[in-house]
Parts: C-alpha cells; structure tokens; sequence
C-alpha cells in the first residue's frame, strides 16, 4: 500500500508540474504571436504589384507571340470588356490575368483543334494610362511610366493649385474597391490603372 501511495503521489506531482508549464506556455503564447503578426503587417503606403503578379486591365497593349506562327503573332489591345480578339479563337478574357495566365489561356485555346502543340508567349508593350483628379493644375488621364509616384504624377498634370494638399492624396489601386488616403511623397508608388485625388488643405 506504502508504494501505491507512492506511486501516486509521483503521478500526481508530475501532472501537476505539467499542466503549470502548459499553463506558463499559454500565457507567452499571445504576446510572442502579436509581435510576429506586428512585424509583418504591411505598411499604410502598398507598393503596387511586382512586374510578374501585374494583373492585365482595359487599354493594356501586348505583345503576343506564338512560336513559328507569324500569322497569330502580332500586337494586341485589351478592349473595353477586357478581352483581346485573338485570330482563329477569337474573344479571350484576358483582364484580371496576369500575362503568363492570359498565355496559358491562349495555348489552351489554341490547342483546342487548331494547333498540336502550340508555344505562347505574352508581352506588356505599353500599360494602361493613371488617372489624376481633384486639386491639379490639369486633371485628368495620362499614360503610365515605369517608376510613376505620387510626386511625379502630381507634377504630370502640371501641380497643385493653391488650394491643393501636398502633405497627404488618396489613392485607389487599380485592383482596389476603395481609396486610402497616403503621404504624398516619392515612396508611394502609382500603377498603371490607379486613380490619385489630390483633396484641398486646410488653411
């Protein structure tokens, strides 16, 4: 009997010391996972999406290629429904793609019955033009340039007014619902698509 209550006790003890450091686990738990998820939020100012994640848009022009096939290779636009009218197949969404998406689209609509094995390739020849509005010298619709920022877009449609805010705009993504307001300098960055909307200062 001694034993058993020995035994017991050990069990006991040793369950007891368990469920105190599961317990201590617990309570570290939350504040080392807030200070992870802390670290990786992004910042209030995006970047707009790196050149292999650009999603095609109205107005985009590409470059297509289809190897050894002259007749299909040509120059293209993605038109006001977001399809490009491509020969043989004809209408292939392409808005929402990526490039190598729109690719894999083609080939496969190009395999069906028309060629065997066919090898595509898409290009961005030149993207859609950003749109500027609010408190500008001249706003309006201009096209993309590789490297656009909230500066240099402010400065494409010829400035501020007077009553123009040059501390902070709003932005709206092309591939967004809605604006966000951002610090109006060279870190944020403008893509093809993007509307800017300088708001007045207040005085």
């Amino acid at each position: 009997m001694r034993n058993e209550r020995k035994v017991l006790q050990k069990l006991f003890l040793g369950s007891t010391l368990l469920l105190m450091v599961a317990l201590a686990g617990c309570a570290g738990g939350p504040q080392s996972t807030g200070s992870t998820l802390a670290a990786v939020q992004p910042a209030a100012a995006a970047e707009p999406l790196a050149e292999g994640a650009y999603v095609l848009g109205t107005s985009d022009k590409l470059k297509v290629i289809v190897f050894g096939e002259a007749d299909l290779t040509g120059d293209f636009e993605v038109d006001s429904s977001g399809a490009v009218d491509f020969p043989l197949v004809g209408r292939v969404q392409a808005a929402g793609l990526t490039s190598q998406s729109f690719a894999a689209a083609l080939t496969s609509a190009l395999k069906g019955g028309y060629l065997k094995d066919p090898k595509v390739s898409v290009q961005v020849q030149s993207y859609r033009p950003f749109f500027i509005m609010g408190e500008v010298a001249k706003p309006g619709e201009y096209p993309f340039r590789n490297g656009m920022n909230v500066v240099s877009a402010v400065a494409t449609a010829g400035g501020y007014t007077y009553r123009g805010s040059s501390s902070s705009v709003y932005l709206k993504r092309a591939n967004e619902p809605k604006e966000r307001k951002v610090p109006a300098t060279p870190d944020v960055k403008v893509g093809p698509g993007d509307i800017v909307r300088v708001p007045e200062r207040y005085f």
